[in-house]
């Protein structure tokens, strides 16, 4: 189901350290991947199905080696369970959501922890993610508002329902999709993420960013939701040549994460 690892090693490679973390309830654990000494925390999810370490293999922390380097950021990129999960098309859209409910445990239980160690206590992150990673960076910020107030997505899709889903859609499903729970927000949930959360989205209009992604409808969608409910967020929309790939992300990235850290 999921790999098993070394409890930590180090990724001369990339320089950075890697840590396996116990999966509550499970004897299985998935890691993260620190890259930074000092500076605002980032929690960095990957692409589909991916690992921590493909944020630095794929360009992205060279991309802002200037704000690593000045003790401005630090990323901990984790480890994905899509493949058991969100990517597992033989199971229901509502057992997909159900084994992402362990995904988050994993998260607020294991990771949070350890990066407040890390850190020296809890200070405000921002969660970040492309492609599916969108999807769960704003996922989860919706959910852990109070350790990470911003998020920024890139090529996202932010509705489940959209991801070749089959099977009755119950709580687990309602729970889990932003495009579900967000559209159903109202008093002082509303209000406290209202005063406290801010999204960015940011998409391309090329290659693969409509077909088969999803990824430009869906931001556009999500983000008009939000303007609707007087979520703070900002709709970043890049050009006709800007494609659903890595290159494009680290720009992306490179643009906007300075005037955060």
């Amino acid at each position: 189901m999921w790999r098993r690892t070394s409890l930590v090693r180090k990724d001369d490679r990339m320089d950075g350290q890697r840590v396996d973390l116990e999966v509550p309830g499970t004897d299985h654990r998935l890691g993260v991947l620190r890259y930074g000494h000092y500076g605002r925390p980032v929690l960095v999810f990957p692409s589909e199905a991916g690992r921590a370490e493909d944020f630095a293999s794929n360009g992205m922390v060279e991309a802002v080696s200037g704000l690593v380097q000045d003790g401005r950021v630090s990323f901990f990129c984790v480890d994905s369970i899509d493949a058991w999960s969100w990517s597992d098309r033989s199971v229901s859209i509502e057992e997909r959501a159900r084994r992402h409910r362990t995904y988050q445990g994993w998260l607020d239980r294991a990771v949070l922890p350890w990066i407040e160690e890390q850190t020296g206590g809890r200070h405000e992150m921002i969660a970040l993610g492309v492609s599916m990673g969108a999807y769960h960076a704003v996922h989860f910020a919706f959910q852990r508002a109070d350790v990470a107030p911003l998020v920024i997505g890139l090529s996202g899709n932010y509705d489940v329902g959209s991801w070749h889903a089959w099977g009755e859609r119950g709580d687990e499903t309602y729970f889990a999709n932003p495009t579900d729970y967000v559209g159903g927000l109202h008093g002082d949930q509303l209000d406290w993420l209202r005063a406290r959360l801010s999204v960015l989205l940011v998409v391309g209009q090329g290659a693969f960013e409509t077909h088969p992604t999803g990824a430009l409808p869906s931001t556009r969608s999500f983000a008009a939701l939000l303007a609707e409910k007087q979520i703070t967020h900002q709709l970043d929309v890049w050009g006709e040549d800007v494609a659903h790939d890595w290159p494009w992300w680290q720009r992306q990235l490179a643009h906007h994460l300075p005037r955060f850290c």
